[in-house]
């Protein structure tokens, strides 16, 4: 749904491009500071907006983490599509993580609802509440209802969701990015227990998040 071109997500494309462009021209311009700089911010561009290839875990009864980072906020928390109280396991990424966002579980998307907000640090505590976020409802083959919130941070200023109610997703798929800084809160079915603890690093579609139990 959301395939990389050359290794790289497709949004960070027009980006890249504007900086390589910049740096060119500020070298065939002989401005060394200003292309040594854009050089410099071509290179982090190129190192955000990465995306590598990755293969799922298969087995019944497992969800994957969406987003790379760090487990920064596990409890309970209302559902924002339904109102219920559910397990929540929350994701922080940094600007140096790989950022483009994947389906936590084989299953059809039920909702898609969009959140303006303001712009909060993505590690704290009202950023899932006050923060601009998009919240993806989706459901399973066993009928469990997941909410997966992209949350915008501090610096981030654009969520990417090309998933659409309707559409299938596959365990580990991509479906969008949050661009520079962010983070990712997953609100679990019942029967879902977390299979991650605080501050352990997780890898998008790779990492177990949870795992269906008694």
């Amino acid at each position: 749904m959301y395939n990389p071109i050359f290794g790289l997500a497709r949004d960070g494309l027009p980006i890249i491009g504007l900086c390589a462009l910049a740096t060119l021209v500020a070298a065939l311009l002989r401005w060394p500071v200003p292309a040594v700089a854009l050089l410099l911010l071509t290179a982090f561009c190129l190192n955000f907006f990465r995306d590598p290839d990755r293969a799922a875990p298969t087995g019944p009864g497992l969800a994957v983490a969406p987003a790379d980072g760090v487990v920064c906020k596990m409890g309970e928390a209302a559902d924002p599509l339904t109102g219920e109280m559910r397990q929540v396991v929350c994701i922080f990424m940094n600007v140096f993580n790989v950022h483009v966002n994947r389906a936590v579980v084989d299953g059809t998307v039920t909702e898609v609802r969009y959140i303006p907000g303001k712009f909060f640090n993505a590690s704290f505590d009202k950023a899932s509440t006050d923060n601009e976020r998009n919240v993806l409802g989706l459901r399973d083959a066993d009928g469990g209802q997941w909410s997966v919130v992209q949350i915008a941070g501090l610096i981030a200023r654009r969520i990417v969701c090309q998933a659409v109610p309707g559409d299938s997703l596959k365990r580990g798929e991509r479906y969008g990015m949050i661009k520079f800084g962010s983070r990712l809160d997953v609100y679990l079915p019942r029967g879902y227990h977390p299979a991650v603890t605080m501050g352990q690093k997780t890898m998008a579609g790779v990492t177990v998040l949870a795992q269906k139990g008694d």
